[in-house]
């Protein structure tokens, strides 16, 4: 995996005068009273609004050329709006274009802007899609959001697809310059929800706002909207009430009911686990005021037995005294039950599970016990993967495989659910994969589909859960044993033969993507549609290298009329030039003698020297002169070379400097011989 992606995605902060600014260019924080919701007193709320610098925006041909941000919604965020600007830079040839732009809430988003196929068993997330068009120098449009789920949200952007076309640097080109700017209010003293009811009021235009804790081992949630009334009591028997559930999102996560009669009651089913939910209680009846109590509760599922307070075994095993010794990297171990024997009282088995962080994204999770997972029919078996921030840049990726040597597994089938927030405790035949706020991935695994392969792109920052079950059509079906293996790698499969995996960064928050060759696209680099096919691709090489042979008859010349400077700089320039579009061929035709940049380098040197000292020996001026020019101008071009050496002025420079060295010798030739 190359690095150089990283500063593909280094942006410069262009001219603040240049944009009309809506929003504050800076992180401010401005508070402000708001108005009162409830009889349990005022409800404030403030205001937050974050800046980001403009990036200058390319059209979209891979990942890389995408512009990624991060804004940070707090807690208790009632309403967000994002402002986006768009500016277009003084230059020709600015045609209309439409900016695309994807938010995502909890890790960037996967797109695919081009129609590619994904790769085989690539799960991806919704995501919300933007446009903006460019109908004059500066643009502008905003996106509201109510009740925003509390996190990190993504923003990428990005022009139309790439139309191949070079553009060589130096040249003046037509610029866009995106800024994306985040407005957010935010409640500082929402009430909090528990089983002894609170009394609240909601109106059309002042919702009550409300948050109930769910913790750990949380199989159920209910909260209940009892006791309406408005004016001096009940009208008509009509409550005229809402109850919304959760937060806005693209991946969803919304349960609402409407409230008839003197109540109603919302019942979330596998809530997510050790974080606030939000409550939201609307009047859609006009010109009324409801009073209403509102109280939650919530049933305590399953949970596994306690490992008690000694954690010696797994040290042991981490030093590996007691089983199989852990590979170098920073490791951490979920403590679980201490043996795989069953217990009669309990009801849910916990695997401990250990975390390797063995590179930049790349994390490694295995069981503690050892590769193996017993799964057995009585009761379900799960593992907890951690996921931070850090590791959302790159895919997780599941393979589970069924161990079929199992004589009595027959038509026995292991129900598999990888879900986030929270488990999937309750696995069927006809109950989907599917937590309270948020859906998962299910499969089946069994003798005829003894193994099943799940990857998903920039996985969302949250605790994973892989819960398993055996079902079989008899009671005494035994116990099973999976191998699973869950990691966090860079790309998938490292992008194949025919790309290749860049690290790429937007300030601190790392990433990677696929950069694909020789025709292939996708995702992954696994759709042919565009490949070119291995004749034409050994055509290609074979015309770029064997074109160099045109400098043999230069060569040779040269060597006969005893210009051997001149020669050797020929030569030099043919070989690396041969052997650098050689390395620097896409798919299965490469060939590199040594480093990439290296023989780019020396090839760049060479071509700039040929034409320097071919310009100079045309000036026939005297040899201890031309000598000192070929010197002089060879350590200036090498100089140019490292600081810029796709700079357009790398080559005009030394081909102006010489065509006038020339001119000055021929006319000062010319001169002379008229004199004389």
């Amino acid at each position: 995996m190359r690095r150089d992606g990283l500063e593909e995605n280094k942006r410069v902060l262009v001219e603040k005068n240049n944009m009309d600014i809506h929003l504050l260019t800076s992180l401010l924080v401005l508070s402000f009273i708001a108005t009162a919701f409830g009889e349990g007193g005022d409800l404030t709320l403030v205001q937050e609004l974050s800046s980001k610098p403009a990036q200058k925006l390319s059209r979209y041909g891979w990942y890389g050329n995408v512009r990624l941000t991060v804004f940070h919604v707090p807690d208790d965020t009632v309403a967000a709006r994002w402002l986006f600007t768009v500016t277009r830079g003084n230059g020709f040839n600015c045609g209309t274009h439409n900016v695309s732009m994807y938010l995502r809430w909890g890790s960037p988003p996967v797109i695919d802007p081009v129609g590619r196929v994904f790769p085989n068993n690539t799960v991806t997330s919704p995501v919300l899609s933007l446009n903006l068009s460019m109908t004059s120098s500066q643009s502008n449009t905003t996106f509201n959001l109510s009740n925003p789920a509390p996190g990190d949200w993504y923003l990428a952007a990005h022009l139309p697809r790439d139309d191949g076309r070079i553009e060589h640097k130096g040249f003046p080109s037509c610029s866009y310059f995106f800024q994306p700017q985040l407005s957010v209010r935010r409640a500082v003293d929402t009430p909090i929800l528990q089983a002894t009811p609170l009394t609240q009021t909601a109106s059309p235009n002042r919702p009550a706002l409300l948050r109930v804790f769910v913790p750990e081992f949380v199989s159920s949630l209910s909260v209940s909207v009892s006791g309406c009334t408005w004016g001096e009591g009940l009208v008509n028997g009509d409550c005229s009430l809402s109850l919304t559930l959760g937060s806005s999102s693209p991946q969803g996560g919304l349960v609402r009911v409407n409230c008839s009669l003197i109540g109603c009651s919302a019942v979330l089913l596998a809530p997510p686990w050790n974080t606030w939910i939000r409550v939201i209680v609307d009047s859609y009846h006009s010109n009324r005021t409801t009073a209403f109590s509102v109280s939650a509760n919530y049933t305590v599922g399953c949970k596994p037995q306690s490992v008690g307070l000694s954690g010696d075994d797994y040290l042991n095993r981490l030093r590996g005294n007691g089983g199989t010794a852990s590979s170098p990297g920073n490791s951490s171990a979920v403590a679980g039950r201490r043996s795989d024997a069953l217990s009669s009282s309990e009801c849910v088995r916990l695997v401990p599970v250990l975390r390797e962080e063995l590179d930049v994204l790349s994390v490694r999770f295995s069981p503690v016990n050892g590769p193996n997972v017993t799964v057995t029919h009585t009761l379900p078996t799960f593992l907890t993967f951690p996921l931070n921030t850090q590791t959302t840049g790159g895919t997780l990726n599941l393979d589970i495989t069924l161990n079929t040597t199992n004589a009595t597994l027959g038509s026995s089938r292991v129900m598999a659910c990888l879900s986030s927030w929270a488990p999937v405790l309750t696995l069927n035949y006809s109950h989907p994969c599917h937590t309270g706020l948020s859906s998962a991935v299910g499969f089946s695994l069994n003798v005829s589909v003894p193994g099943s392969i799940v990857r998903l792109p920039f996985p969302q920052a949250a605790t994973w859960y892989l819960t398993l079950q055996l079902f079989c059509n008899s009671s005494d079906c035994g116990n099973v044993t999976v191998t699973p293996q869950l990691y966090v790698s860079a790309c998938i499969e490292d992008c194949g033969t025919f790309g290749e995996c860049r690290l790429l960064r937007s300030y601190s928050y790392l990433y990677a993507a696929c950069v694909c060759k020789a025709g292939w696209s996708g995702w992954g680099c696994t759709d042919d549609v565009t490949a070119q096919s291995y004749g034409r691709q050994l055509t290609a090489v074979l015309l770029l290298t064997l074109s160099n042979l045109l400098f043999l008859p230069p060569i040779v010349i040269a060597v006969r009329r005893r210009y051997v400077t001149e020669a050797s700089v020929y030569l030099f320039t043919m070989f690396f030039s041969t052997f650098y579009h050689a390395c620097d061929q896409p798919g299965l035709t490469v060939m590199c003698i040594m480093d990439y940049d290296t023989l780019q380098y020396c090839d760049f040197l060479g071509s700039v020297c040929s034409i320097w000292v071919t310009v100079l020996c045309m000036a026939r001026v005297r040899d201890t002169f031309k000598h000192m020019l070929f010197m002089l101008g060879t350590l200036l071009i090498a100089m140019s070379m490292q600081l810029d050496r796709r700079g357009l002025w790398n080559m005009l420079g030394p081909i102006l400097c010489a065509v006038l060295a020339m001119v000055t010798s021929w006319v000062y030739r010319g001169v002379s011989s008229c004199q004389g």
